[in-house]
């Protein structure tokens, strides 16, 4: 379990991160998000042990984090830091001794993650010879290779296609059957909402989101409302008391409400519609909720 207590960072007198908490336990992927320069990468290097909170604490496992415990961390970074003049081999042989691991036990490792990413064929190639989307692809082994019970993924889908996109799900899937810990960030909010049950949103440092996705979602209030049908006059459900937004794309007519009870009015509304075959009221993506939360963070 790895347990964040309300640490605070410092760089002189700026603050970096400011009084977050949270828990994540085996077998969770939790969400770590925010705008650039809100507190993402100071926060991981936090929970790795590479930086010491100025106030709170870290611990994991019921012990403070250190450089001790690298050996159990896989963290794949955002920007590509790959040694280019290296073949495939020879880094990975790198980043495995840096994690204690025997040669045999790398060269066993890789081969298995190489055959299952479809790129086998390049395990003796130099890393400059491969394309952006192959070198993500050896970036990612660099940081399963040694089968990490905390993994750290910064952006792990930039770049790829669909395709190579379910590869590395269903790899992070793989180790969160195993017990592991996965922090995952990105900006594709989509696939946070899928993967996570836990989120964190940083803003300036602090958290402006902590908690159940679900429960956040709930505590929102706004809906979207979906509706296929005819004849249904937009200016009508505009005047409705709480309705926010109303926008018709192709059949379907799109409405933002206020809150779940509003719901109710623009029902009764659509009733005296003609052919109405579709009415979904549906909760606020976490994509909403994260705009109007940092929107109200800055004011």
């Amino acid at each position: 379990m790895l347990e964040v207590k309300n640490a605070k960072i410092m760089y002189g007198d700026f603050v970096a991160v400011k009084d977050l908490s949270f828990t994540i336990k085996p077998g969770d992927i939790f969400g770590l998000l925010g705008t650039n320069g809100a507190g993402k990468t100071t926060t991981f290097r936090m929970i790795m042990g590479l930086l010491e909170p100025t106030e709170g604490e870290v611990l994991y496992f019921g012990e403070k984090i250190g450089y001790h415990n690298v050996d159990e961390v896989g963290y794949m970074i955002e920007e590509r830091s790959l040694l280019t003049k290296l073949t495939v081999k020879e880094l990975m042989l790198f980043h495995g001794r840096l994690k204690s691991l025997k040669k045999e036990v790398i060269i066993e490792r890789l081969e298995y993650w190489l055959e299952r990413f479809g790129v086998s064929e390049y395990k003796d190639k130099k890393i400059k010879e491969l394309s952006k989307g192959n070198q993500q692809k050896i970036q990612f082994i660099t940081a399963l290779l040694n089968e990490p019970k905390l993994l750290i993924l910064d952006e792990p889908f930039a770049g790829l296609d669909p395709i190579n996109t379910v590869l590395f799900v269903d790899a992070i899937r793989d180790f969160q059957k195993k017990g592991s810990m996965v922090v995952f960030s990105s900006h594709q909010l989509d696939h946070v909402e899928s993967f996570c049950e836990e989120v964190v949103v940083l803003e300036k440092g602090e958290a402006i989101i902590n908690g159940n996705i679900e429960k956040i979602k709930d505590d929102f209030q706004k809906r979207n409302i979906k509706i296929i049908g005819d004849n249904i006059d937009l200016k009508k459900l505009k005047s409705i008391d709480g309705v926010i937004e109303v926008k018709k794309e192709k059949e379907i007519v799109y409405v933002k409400i206020e809150n779940n009870d509003v719901a109710n009015d623009v029902f009764d509304y659509v009733k005296t519609c003609d052919n109405i075959i579709k009415y979904d009221v549906e909760k606020a993506s976490l994509s909403e909720i994260f705009v109007a939360k940092v929107g109200e963070a800055r004011g």
